[in-house]
């Protein structure tokens, strides 16, 4: 079974809280019924792997006999390495929506890397078809014995996971960093910063003029390394945010929803919605709202 989960915000784990219940889910479809189904650990990276990694992200289950949990991701515009039962996992960019379903109990150890950074890490000369799932070579001769090791301790000690295979990350990064990555990586972080902070709305040209930067050169970075185009990022971004509102708040008013994330007219917004999230928000919303009146 191949599962990913990626939330927006790092947060310190701890053996008692998961980070669905301390911190931003950006990404997890129905985040309350994940609550009780999964536990997520998020662990930060560490300092001399930084530029590549966003975070370590850890999830664990135990589902009761008979009993199927199955959850949707919204995907990011990034790559994961995975460590899970099937072995060491290379993840690029999601081709649409991440769909799994959990049973028993296992766990998984994954890494978040930056945008760009699945093509750096692996010393790519592309950022990867979409969807395509191998196995993490890369890595190294010594990545069985780490992954099944890391996996054992997931559940109990997410960081320790981390630190199993922290050291293969480290060496896989000093043999694959140029001054090429390193300078695209750069870019692609001030870009994707200033696009988290952007007002409702903003056009790429409005954030290639935030930059420093043209349209096109933007639009190159983006599709060289990344694998999609800065206008896809900044209207997925719009969606991640309307959806963690409403699990938040599944009463909003939709309309006022719609132009808070920077939607000129409900229609548009609806269209989005449903290619990002598979439902219309006001679907979405109802789902959200008996999952907190049941979890209640």
């Amino acid at each position: 079974m191949r599962q990913v989960f990626d939330g927006e915000a790092a947060v310190t784990p701890t053996s008692t809280t998961s980070a669905l219940d301390s911190g931003p889910t950006l990404g997890i479809v129905d985040p309350v019924r994940a609550r009780d189904s999964f536990a997520l650990a998020r662990v930060e990276p560490a300092s001399d792997l930084a530029d590549l990694v966003d975070w370590h992200w850890v999830i664990s289950w135990d589902l009761p006999p008979g009993v199927a949990f199955t959850q949707t991701v919204m995907p990011h515009p990034v790559g994961h390495v995975v460590a899970e039962r099937e072995g060491l996992l290379a993840y690029a960019m999601p081709a649409g929506l991440f769909v799994r379903t959990l049973t028993g109990s296992g766990a998984v150890v994954g890494t978040k890397l930056h945008p760009g950074a699945y093509r750096a890490l692996l010393g790519r000369a592309d950022p990867g078809e979409r969807g395509t799932v191998e196995p993490a070579a890369f890595l190294g001769p010594t990545a069985a014995r780490a992954n099944e090791e890391a996996v054992a301790q997931a559940a109990a000690e997410p960081d320790a996971a981390v630190r199993t295979l922290t050291p293969l990350l480290r060496e896989a990064a000093e043999r694959s960093r140029t001054a090429r990555s390193t300078a695209a990586l750069t870019g692609l972080r001030e870009a994707f910063a200033v696009i988290a902070d952007a007002v409702p709305g903003t056009s790429v040209a409005a954030l290639a003029g935030a930059l420093g930067t043209t349209p096109r050169s933007l639009q190159r970075l983006f599709a060289d390394w990344v694998g999609v185009s800065p206008k896809w990022v900044l209207q997925r971004h719009r969606v991640h945010l309307a959806a963690e509102l409403l699990g938040r708040d599944p009463d909003l008013d939709l309309a006022g929803l719609a132009a808070a994330v920077g939607y000129y007219d409900q229609a548009h917004f609806t269209g989005d919605f449903v290619r990002a999230v598979g439902v219309p928000p006001g679907e979405y919303a109802r789902t959200c709202r008996r999952g907190a009146r049941q979890r209640a």
